[in-house]
């Protein structure tokens, strides 16, 4: 005769024993992530807004450094906002929307070790049959960060790229091609690139992220907090590193 339990019961640790289909064994400590969306699927910057406070929300679920202010990392993914780059970037001929793609890319702030990763990024898009339209420093403010985080900061750079005569529907094929072909040169130069990494390269998204916690993002980024940086989504993820050190690439 099997004996029937009421609800979940525990041991004198106060610790939950195995009931039903629950077992204690798959609970893991783990990152923290959110999305937020509009139904109508029109951008507004109040969704960038949401996604940031979801960040915020979620820094319970993020670690920290052992300077209590350097985060393991936390990011943004939203749709390109087409209008704010417009007016921002008025020097880069941008094409219709969907026909360019923007790159975030975590660059050394070595001089020579930068200007060497740039040219690479800019051979493989224009060997690929793409079309490099500009480049764009990112605005950045690292007074909130913590020493940890700052001391290996990389510089934040976005690349826009024209799909030029590559046909719509392979164009985001071509920039993985181009994102793989650029990390495998860049990987044996001489020098140190543990800055470099590519964090997007997209025709439809782009990712903001960095060693952060949540609520230094938009602070980091004061892109985020333009009125005109709008989007239909955003995919938010506030990192909590088990097995590896904390990096600007894996945040």
């Amino acid at each position: 005769m099997i004996k029937e339990q009421s609800g979940p019961q525990r041991d004198a640790s106060g610790k939950i024993n195995p009931f039903g289909l629950y077992d204690p064994a798959y609970e893991h400590d783990s990152c923290g992530v959110g999305f937020v969306a509009r139904i109508d699927a029109e951008p507004h910057h109040h969704i960038v807004q949401q996604g940031i406070q979801i960040l915020v929300n979620l820094e319970h679920r993020g670690a920290v450094g052992g300077d209590k202010v350097t985060g393991d990392g936390a990011g943004i993914l939203i749709q390109i906002p087409d209008g704010f780059f417009r007016e921002l970037c008025k020097e880069i001929n941008l094409p219709e929307y969907g026909h360019y793609a923007i790159g975030m890319i975590f660059l050394p702030s070595d001089d020579a070790l930068r200007k060497q990763c740039m040219g690479i990024i800019e051979k493989h898009i224009q060997q690929e049959g793409c079309d490099l339209l500009g480049w764009r420093k990112v605005p950045t403010d690292n007074s909130h960060l913590g020493e940890l985080s700052k001391a290996i900061e990389p510089l934040s750079y976005q690349v826009f790229v024209g799909r030029g005569e590559i046909k719509q529907d392979h164009f985001d094929r071509k920039l993985y091609i181009i994102r793989r072909m650029v990390e495998k040169e860049v990987k044996v130069l001489k020098g140190d690139t543990s800055q470099f990494y590519v964090v997007s390269l997209s025709s439809y998204c782009v990712n903001y992220k960095g060693l952060l916690v949540g609520t230094q993002l938009p602070l980091y980024y004061p892109d985020l907090t333009d009125e005109r940086f709008i989007s239909p989504y955003a995919l938010v993820h506030q990192r909590y590193s088990t097995n590896t050190l904390p990096t600007w690439p894996l945040s």
